[in-house]
């Protein structure tokens, strides 16, 4: 695995840092209180970092997001990439991708997840009209189960091929109810999961039978409770002849994207709060010298840093499986764990480390405090991912693990082509790849 970003992620990286670190400071943070910041959004989209992440993929996304969350800024940078750029780009059909990316691109369109799928939470039912003189439901009321057939993806009663099958039907209705959403009040479209058969369906959220309710989290993320009533949505994958990740299930695909890409934001939002950490036990003096001088308050500083680095290395490890065309969902479990269990390590870290100002609510810090708090939940917690690792790496083939391993291999030694045969090796050269 080789880290190194490309010149066009360096680049990226550098303006992000450059745009974020200008706009958004503690002052004007403290200004716009819990609002998303419009004008910096306005300012990245111009810059084409947005659109940027076609072309430097999920690494170069997961190092911009890291820029962000030195600053905690508030826009919908990695929702609307990850769930709207990211996942139209590799499970969207060519009409799709023509359509809404260049508009994802530009920020005149933002996208967001319902994610995770969860059972009972939101169906897909055919997309057939409703009759006339049909009773209609109250207002608000969830439909009667057993009204449809709730099997699978709604596939039947499409016009038929040349061969006489049946063309599947990629639009359906939604209804359901997902408690909260990140960024849903700036989103115009909505990325979301089936409870059940976990197909994707995109959705806008002006649409008829989509109703947005605020709801205040941790962090400033104007969220919102989505709820769906008859909601129409189109497909987004698995036909295969359409996609570009073919042989990777598509919600398994952005679930891990997400992942990832949180995790690093995550990194970021911990390396702001050591840096301020440092920062102030650097200047702060006690018993006539600098805190940063303690044994006790060096080894927390130093166990912070050490579990930001394991944010940041995970993440950057199962971004770069993913642009290598590898399946990554294991890295992006291990990179959620670490986000979740080790940043709010970090957090509380750095709030202990100012003392009493730490508990101020005005603070910087306390900010970033608030970010890791809100990430580790979106992430879900430490138990609850650790489980879902477990039962993965449990129930794997392990055939399927070698025929991983030596991918990986492959793309490490041809980074330009994954696929592409390794380069015959000297007998020693093998017994020490073998050995490591």
């Amino acid at each position: 695995m080789d880290f190194t970003p490309t010149p066009e992620q360096t680049a990226a990286r550098e303006l992000a840092a450059e745009i974020f670190g200008d706009l958004s400071t503690p002052e004007r943070l403290a200004e716009r209180g819990a609002d998303t910041d419009t004008a910096l959004w306005k300012e990245l989209c111009t810059a084409g970092l947005p659109g940027a992440v076609a072309e430097t993929g999920l690494l170069g996304l997961v190092l911009m997001l890291e820029e962000q969350g030195r600053t905690t800024a508030q826009v919908p940078f990695a929702a609307s990439c990850v769930y709207g750029l990211l996942a139209i780009g590799a499970h969207g059909d060519a009409d799709q991708r023509a359509r809404l990316l260049p508009a994802l691109g530009d920020g005149t369109a933002v996208a967001t997840g319902a994610f995770p799928a969860r059972p009972g939470g939101v169906r897909a039912w055919p997309d057939a009209p409703r009759r006339q003189d049909a009773p209609q439901r109250p207002e608000g009321s969830r439909r009667p189960e057993g009204s449809r057939t709730p099997e699978g993806p709604p596939t039947a009663n499409g016009p038929r091929k040349a061969d006489g099958s049946r063309k599947t039907d990629r639009r359906a209705r939604l209804t359901g109810c997902v408690p909260v959403v990140p960024w849903l009040r700036e989103a115009t479209h909505v990325l979301v999961p089936d409870g059940v058969t976990q197909t994707l369906w995109l959705l806008r959220t002006d649409a008829p039978g989509v109703r947005r309710d605020p709801v205040e989290t941790t962090a400033p993320w104007s969220a919102g409770r989505l709820t769906l009533d008859d909601a129409p949505a189109e497909q987004l994958g698995p036909d295969a002849s359409a996609a570009r990740r073919p042989a990777i299930h598509p919600y398994a695909d952005v679930l891990a994207t997400a992942r990832t890409a949180f995790a690093g934001l995550q990194a970021g939002v911990c390396a702001g709060a050591l840096a301020r950490a440092v920062s102030h036990t650097l200047t702060r003096e006690q018993f006539g010298r600098p805190l940063s001088t303690h044994q006790g308050v060096q080894l927390r500083a130093a166990d912070a840093h050490m579990d930001t680095e394991a944010i940041r290395l995970t993440a950057y490890e199962a971004a770069w499986r993913r642009d290598a065309g590898l399946d990554a969902g294991e890295q992006a479990l291990t990179a959620a764990w670490w986000a979740a269990e080790a940043g709010t390590r970090v957090v509380h870290t750095g709030q202990h480390l100012h003392g009493g100002v730490g508990a101020d609510l005005g603070h910087p810090v306390h900010r970033h405090f608030l970010w890791g708090r809100q990430l580790a939940a979106y992430l879900g917690s430490g138990a609850e991912v650790l489980e879902e690792l477990g039962q993965l790496l449990t129930t794997r083939d392990p055939r399927a693990a070698q025929a991983q391993a030596a991918q990986a291999t492959q793309a490490a030694r041809n980074p330009t082509d994954p696929t592409a045969p390794s380069a015959p090796s000297d007998p020693h050269t093998r017994h020490e790849e073998a050995a490591s």
